[in-house]
């Protein structure tokens, strides 16, 4: 007996460990956090391990496009 055709549209899927990397602003902007943040801490300068606490935005169009269409449920629609 063959399947019955699905009815409607596929549900999105969240890639949980893009969700998980990335943090949208209200204005729409894609938040990061820097790398070398939990390897060989000691020694670096606290300034540097400063500066590892702070997101920065994501550069690039592609990237963005990447991570929109990977984790659709950050965006507020």
């Amino acid at each position: 007996m063959p399947r019955k055709p699905r009815e409607g549209k596929y549900k999105m899927k969240t890639h949980k460990a893009t969700a998980k990397r990335f943090r949208v602003t209200a204005t729409g902007k894609v938040l990061r956090m820097k790398g070398d943040r939990s390897h060989l801490r000691r020694r670096k300068p606290k300034r540097s391990k400063r500066i590892f606490e702070r997101m920065v935005p994501q550069e690039g169009k592609g990237y963005i496009k990447r991570i929109r269409r990977l984790a659709p449920g950050l965006w507020k629609e």
